[in-house]
């Protein structure tokens, strides 16, 4: 069968802004299906919500999945699916139907699909019992569901233990989810499908990506176990790689801050194998947004196999930040191979000074939406008396931000210059060394407002 399944998943779908995921990468090879044939139950959803173009979307792929099968097992010129593996239809709605039993004619089960139509509520259950009943336990064939569905269960009896009971009789079971009308619950697909959940659930929000998901699975499906596998994995810059666990199978290299390379031997090559690595990634950029936590990942085996991961997205918030003063410009300047000393003209600098740079950050709570924030700061310097001395007042405008609600805004790097030679805080005068001892305080207020005095009315 080849590779049938590789996938790639993180723990959350949002962080703070130092935030740390943990990325699972996993993989599922099966023996050849030529040599191991197999038969397989495409169980297909067809209740109300699959309605137009899910429907269609899903009969073209259920078609191509059948077409890739037939041609991987030496069948197509015969219109047969060959070498002694079976394709079986179950459809379901309120109830499941036996379109057809595991047999082989192509046309027989292509006429099958496209014969489904939509109407109905979903009862994953009795789709499950139907599908499991077509397998004869005489069979020496390999057994395996592929579940298509578009919504939650809403008749029916519980559909977990169902599952797991035909997990139980070693029938391998996948599910591909359609974000439809009625949702999916991909916990309850990972629930129902065979571990590892990362090898065996597919889901898509789009319907069009249908036909390639079926696609995929039936070519990887027909190819045989893979050998001398190599993943590399870089992360996002973004992001560095904090740690990483032992892999369920093969060996992990971490090649540097954000990249690794897993090895494994052979996979699948006489039975069904998954391979599972989880490492985990910290994000240490100070920008907010949308962003891929992959920056590529490649894959390559002795037989071929074509395999793609998905590429996860995860939001960052790093909240507001305001950067009110610029750092000054530097000066460039170069020293040579072979030069002892150089004199270089950096300019003028104005105010110069022994001194001190106090830098200081500030949250301002509770900013609301669309209100610029003024805010003031006043820094003294405290004699051993407790007597203060002004060194400074700056004035800021926060500009308004466009969140959906109320946010604090983080004011960063307000800077004061403090010159050693008002040293009032005690010790030698003007000795760099010394302790000195300040107070800063902060008055933030809103510019924007919607007040507006009354107007004077005088009614006779």
């Amino acid at each position: 069968m080849g590779v049938t399944n590789a996938n790639k998943v993180i723990s959350a779908s949002q962080i703070d802004c130092s935030g740390t995921l943990r990325v699972t990468l996993a993989l599922t090879a099966a023996p050849d299906i030529v040599t191991n044939p197999t038969d397989i139950v495409l169980v297909l959803d067809r209740s109300g919500s699959m309605t137009g173009a899910p429907l269609a979307s899903m009969k073209a792929g259920a078609k191509t999945f059948i077409d890739i099968i037939a041609e991987a097992t030496g069948g197509t010129a015969s219109g047969q699916i060959g070498s002694g593996s079976q394709i079986g239809i179950v459809s379901f709605a309120d109830t499941a139907t036996v379109n057809t039993q595991l047999i082989t004619s192509v046309d027989t089960l292509k006429s099958a699909v496209d014969g489904l139509t939509a109407g109905g509520s979903t009862n994953h259950a009795d789709a499950f019992t139907k599908a499991s009943q077509l397998f004869s336990p005489l069979s020496g064939n390999a057994k395996v569901i592929v579940m298509f569905t578009d919504g939650n269960t809403t008749t029916g009896a519980p559909p977990a233990p169902v599952a797991a009971a035909a997990r139980a009789q070693g029938i391998i079971i996948y599910c591909i989810g359609l974000v439809g009308s009625d949702g999916v619950d991909v916990s309850a697909l990972n629930d129902w499908a065979t571990d590892p959940d990362a090898t065996h659930v597919a889901v898509t929000p789009d319907a069009a990506d249908l036909e390639q998901l079926f696609a995929d699975l039936a070519a990887n499906i027909s190819k045989t176990g893979a050998t001398n596998l190599v993943i590399n994995e870089t992360v996002n810059p973004d992001f560095v790689i904090t740690s990483v666990l032992a892999p369920s199978r093969g060996t992990v290299t971490t090649l540097g801050a954000t990249s690794l390379r897993w090895n494994i031997a052979e996979l699948g090559v006489s039975a069904s194998e998954s391979a599972v690595l989880e490492f985990f990634v910290r994000h240490v950029a100070q920008t907010s947004g949308t962003k891929l936590v992959n920056q590529s990942i490649t894959y390559s085996d002795t037989e071929g196999n074509a395999v793609t991961f998905p590429a996860p997205t995860v939001t960052v918030d790093c909240g507001i930040v305001v950067r009110p003063e610029p750092c000054p410009t530097p000066v460039e300047l170069t020293v040579g191979g072979c030069e002892d000393s150089v004199v270089v003209d950096m300019g003028d600098v104005e105010l110069e000074s022994l001194g001190r740079l106090i830098q200081m950050d500030v949250t301002i709570k509770n900013v609301c939406p669309g209100k610029r924030v003024a805010l003031a700061v006043i820094l003294t310097e405290v004699d051993e008396n407790g007597t203060e001395y002004s060194r400074g007042m700056k004035t800021i405008t926060i500009p308004a931000h466009n969140s959906p609600s109320c946010r604090d805004v983080l004011v960063q790097c307000i800077k004061f210059v403090v010159p050693e030679d008002l040293d009032v805080s005690g010790g030698a005068p003007q000795a760099l060394c010394n302790q000195r001892n300040f107070k800063a305080r902060f008055i933030a207020h809103n510019i924007d407002t919607d007040f507006r005095c009354c107007e004077s009315t005088i009614t006779m």
